[in-house]
């Protein structure tokens, strides 16, 4: 499934949360809804929220989405994903990581995938305007499908397995009030060596007030082997746009 939406998913934009390492709780709510009637009829809606925790030493995020979308009677998005994760220094430069993760994506076949991982990860470049972290760790991955699917070689309608987690990320700020974040995350497969899946998430976010503001994104995701009849990949253009509470 590839698709190129607007006001569509604009959670996955990654707004960017206020971050300051004072040990208080803050929060980003994204929400949109669009629709069309007539020789078309279209619906689309969606809502994201994010919080995190940051000290001078640890960071602590949860997020939430869910997504909606029906395109003439055929519901071609319907999504709940939910995640944290938790970074903890151990040296200026050096961190160690946990996450967990569930997802729900019916046109997709995955009625659901509980997934955790841990590591370690290095600050490249850690400054105000730019910052860099790359970061190696293990995982495992629990898929339950929708319907039994050809995966790995057999039918299945479960399937679990060790992966490995290779990632950067990078958050640049352009202008007084324009900021860029990307992360590229890579999962192979230590189950079946030859299968692997990566994650593409870049940002751009455009403050208007203090509290609101503009994002635009691009998020791509891939599959070596998602099962029998589904496509590898999945895309979307977003905009939205998004308020903060400090």
């Amino acid at each position: 499934m590839c698709t190129a939406t607007a006001l569509a998913l604009p959670g996955v934009a990654h707004s960017q949360i206020t971050l300051k390492p004072d040990g208080q709780w803050r929060y980003l709510f994204t929400a949109s809804a669009n629709a069309t009637t007539g020789n078309s009829d279209t619906a689309n809606l969606n809502a994201k929220g994010d919080a995190v925790r940051m000290t001078e030493y640890d960071k602590l995020t949860f997020t939430g989405q869910a997504s909606y979308a029906n395109s003439d009677g055929a519901k071609t998005t319907q999504r709940l994903n939910a995640g944290s994760q938790y970074n903890r220094d151990f040296s200026p430069r050096n961190f160690g990581f946990g996450t967990a993760d569930y997802l729900r994506d019916r046109p997709s076949n995955i009625a659901s995938r509980f997934s955790v991982a841990t590591g370690v990860g290095r600050h490249v470049i850690r400054g105000e305007d730019n910052s860099l972290d790359l970061s190696v760790g293990v995982g495992y991955s629990d898929d339950r499908y929708v319907t039994p699917s050809e995966v790995a070689d057999s039918v299945r309608s479960t399937y679990g397995r060790l992966e490995g987690v290779l990632a950067e990320e990078s958050n640049h700020k352009l202008t007084s009030n324009t900021s860029l974040r990307q992360k590229l995350t890579l999962y192979p497969n230590q189950r079946d060596s030859s299968a692997y899946r990566a994650q593409l998430d870049v940002g751009l976010t455009v403050a208007m007030t203090p509290t609101m503001n503009l994002t635009t994104g691009v998020n791509y995701r891939y599959n070596n082997d998602p099962g029998t009849g589904l496509k590898r990949t999945d895309a979307a253009l977003i905009t939205g746009v998004s308020f903060r509470f400090d």
